[in-house]
């Protein structure tokens, strides 16, 4: 997987009284590591609005594999699994050390950042998310 790696820390306030991340929060830790992508990839999220695009999430999925610790290091690894014509599938990795705790696939559809009418994909950007394709 040609990954894009971002690394956080499991805050109390993202766990449950298990002392356990919280499943919902997975997925906000998958929006971080993404928007920290779309700022290697492109400056800054705000960037792709001013280049005249923007994307939405029209899919989600989460397989929960272990739990992450209050305190751990979090390792979130990312990979483009798919360019489609408007949609692009992400495929995510989140791991504690070697322990692989959460995995899934994250779906984005393209849209014109004016209108939000679905684009296809613009070129500029398929050739900025090309190191982060699998």
């Amino acid at each position: 997987m040609a990954a894009f790696l971002h690394r956080l820390r499991a805050r109390y306030h993202e766990c449950d009284p298990q002392g356990i991340v919280f499943n919902a929060n997975h997925i906000a830790y998958v929006d971080v590591a993404l928007t920290e992508l779309w700022r290697e990839a492109f400056g800054s999220y705000d960037e792709m609005g001013k280049l005249g695009f923007d994307m939405v999430v029209a899919d989600v999925h989460a397989a929960f594999r272990a739990s992450v610790p209050f305190d751990a290091e979090v390792t979130l690894a990312l990979a483009i699994e798919r360019f489609g014509r408007t949609s692009m599938t992400t495929h995510w990795v989140t791991s504690v050390g070697d322990q692989t705790c959460v995995e899934g696939e994250i779906i984005h559809v393209w849209i014109d950042a004016t209108t939000a009418k679905p684009i296809e994909i613009p070129d500029d950007a398929r050739k900025a998310l090309a190191p982060y394709a699998a």
